[in-house]
């Protein structure tokens, strides 16, 4: 939206200062955030230097902040892939503009270290003139600051977008933000970074009410699991406690506040939908003015029911497996706990080594299911056998095939779980058969009669299905399928529970070892690009050089130092710092695979077990 009509004459003095001309028109948003600034008393020609708090003040911000900041690194993650390439970054700043995290392109982090973009850093407006972070702060609602936008000309070559992020109670607690150099940005960062934020408070939403009942809904049924469904929180008596900005939109004009009653707003009686939600995953659900919704309880399972029970009350949980101390991984653990019990497939989408089927694995202990866990690498399986294998084969229907048949691991795991590993790499014409099971859970098996079975599917990728689905070679109406709910693992070096993480994965690989603090904390400092997974590699070494005992700072050092020396044996220089040399190692390993593999990318991947994204950054990074 253009300022029509009003010139610059009010800031025209500051712009020659700054050597260049006014416009003439400029964004109302950024016309009113040099106009504060020039009242802040900031000169254009004299920016003031980045500040900084302490990093003491750093750790209690982010610990404060620990819940949003870790749906928010999750959301961080996906998003830099989404929008990734030359000089990009994501941040997340708290409230008050203080930058607690960074992810970004190498390219981008070592260009701006000069201009303070870094985390402990202040981005108000009062210390960074007009910019995404500080104005998005400020107007508390979505913002772009594209060039010479910014108030400050050393800030000319970024673009900005951020959006803030806002509590259930309606406070701001947070500002993600995603940066590029100019040429680089790209023209649906804004709506990426909007979906993001939307994300991180529907998570926020969901923890705060985790306690109450929480209603999902739409009026379109396809959306019901989607960012524009709406969700209600309401006590046991029906009482409206909170509803998200997607709700109020839904039900416009209607008194969906807290302290109203369900009453208030629906016909449907709020008895009778509790009691069919014990049922049914969906149901329907209809105002007070006749429109109709498609809703669904999401949490059926954690409060006590409010008619008489109809099924038995649900046994205690299963023992977490799944270490979950992060706050936004105990989130995610929920979720997946409450859709394994209704069966609804799940889509679990992370980086390699992110324990995708620990959590697979945990969501069939949740089910209480009395079958098998069938796990499926549908990346290792040949093409030309994939769907015989899923879905079963009769003897003698094909050259090769077994005397007597196969059932089909989809009919092994009847009664059970079917995880569904790399599903990213499913050929297009087996998804289109996978499709055609999820209508009716009916097997087809190859030159066999067909028979209906029960399975939880748990799905898992590490790759970019949207993209995949633009390229051609992943169905969208799959993806609806498989992901009626899906959760993104964060890495390693994202999560606040590494500690928990490092003890738990040591006492399954030696009961008898222990990790002192100085060890974890020097464990911690590692990038961990292989995720749980090459940490289990480490402590597996660590486990074998110190037989059992105390496992301290020292024995760290030096197993991360021999992998370094290792890396010097072969010639090629570790650059300075264990965290170097782990990482020059690592590169050496994937392009020896690389090359092993016949310049294969995917093979080379699947074998080494990583994603085919660190083998293209071991190929990126110059020698």
């Amino acid at each position: 939206m253009l300022l029509a009509g009003r010139r610059l004459d009010n800031i025209g003095l500051a712009l020659e200062q700054r050597g260049g001309s006014p416009a003439g028109y400029m964004p109302v948003d950024i016309y009113d955030s040099w106009m504060r600034c020039i009242a802040l008393g900031l000169d254009m020609r004299q920016p003031p230097p980045p500040e900084f708090v302490n990093p003491a003040t750093l750790r209690q911000e982010q610990q404060r902040c620990s819940l949003v900041r870790g749906l928010a690194l999750a959301e961080m993650h996906t998003l830099h892939q989404q929008i990734s390439g030359s000089n990009f970054m994501v941040a997340f700043a708290s409230a008050e503009g203080l930058l607690l995290d960074i992810i970004g392109d190498r390219s981008f982090r070592d260009a701006s270290d000069a201009a303070g973009i870094r985390p402990g850093a202040l981005w108000t407006e009062r210390h960074c003139g007009t910019n995404g972070l500080g104005t998005a702060a400020h107007l508390k609602r979505p913002v772009a600051v594209h060039g010479d936008q910014h108030f400050f000309p050393r800030y000319n070559n970024l673009t900005c977008v951020a959006a803030p992020i806002f509590a259930p109670d309606g406070e701001l607690t947070g500002i993600l933000d995603a940066s590029s150099d100019c040429l680089s940005r790209q023209t649906h960062t804004q709506a990426l970074v909007g979906m993001a934020a939307t994300q991180i408070e529907n998570g926020l939403f969901r923890e705060y009410h985790r306690g109450n009942i929480l209603i999902a809904f739409h009026n379109r049924g396809e959306y019901l699991h989607t960012l524009s469904a709406g969700l209600l929180a309401i006590d046991e008596d029906g009482g409206i406690l909170a509803a998200n900005r997607a709700a109020r939109v839904l039900l416009h004009g209607l008194p969906a506040a807290a302290g109203r009653h369900f009453a208030d707003v629906f016909r449907t009686n709020f008895n009778r939908f509790v009691d069919e939600g014990r049922r049914s995953e969906r149901q329907s659900l209809e105002d007070d003015v006749g429109s109709q919704f498609v809703a669904t309880i999401e949490n059926t399972r954690q409060f006590p029911m409010l008619s008489q029970p109809r099924v038995p009350a649900p046994q205690p949980q299963p023992a977490i497996e799944f270490v979950s101390a992060d706050p936004a991984i105990a989130a995610i653990v929920r979720q997946v706990e409450n859709a394994a019990a209704r069966r609804m497939p799940i889509l679990v989408r992370g980086e390699t080594g992110t324990g995708k089927e620990q959590l697979a694995r945990h969501a069939h202990a949740a089910s209480r299911r009395s079958g098998s866990f069938v796990p499926v690498n549908c990346a290792a399986l040949p093409d030309s056998l994939i769907e015989a294998e899923l879905f079963g084969y009769a003897e003698g229907s094909f050259t090769g095939a077994r005397k007597g048949g196969s059932t089909g691991l989809f009919k092994e795991a009847d009664g059970g779980t079917l995880f569904l590993d790399e599903i990213g790499d499913m050929p297009v014409s087996l998804q289109a058969v996978l499709l055609r099971f999820l209508d009716d859970w009916t097997v087809r098996p190859v030159g066999g009669a067909k028979r209906k079975v029960d399975v939880q599917l748990v799905s898992a990728t590490n790759a970019d299905l949207d993209e995949s689905i633009a390229k051609g070679r992943f169905r969208a109406d799959l993806l609806f399928r498989l992901n009626t709910l899906e959760v993104t693992l964060p890495p390693l070096r994202a999560r606040s529970d590494f500690a928990d993480i490092a003890r738990h994965v040591m006492s399954r690989i030696d009961p008898s070892a222990r990790l002192t603090p100085g060890a974890i904390e020097r464990l911690a400092e590692l990038e961990w690009h292989g995720n749980i997974r090459q940490l289990r590699n480490v402590l597996s070494r660590l486990s074998l050089a110190e037989q059992g005992g105390l496992i301290g700072e020292a024995a760290v050092k030096t197993a991360l130092g021999d992998l370094a020396a290792k890396r010097l044996s072969a010639g090629v220089p570790s650059g300075g710092g264990l965290k170097r040399g782990l990482r020059d190692l690592q590169r050496a390993q994937l392009l020896s695979a690389y090359a092993e593999a016949g310049n294969n990318v995917s093979k080379a991947a699947r074998r080494l077990g990583v994603s085919r994204n660190m083998i293209y950054r071991a190929l990126r990074e110059p020698d």
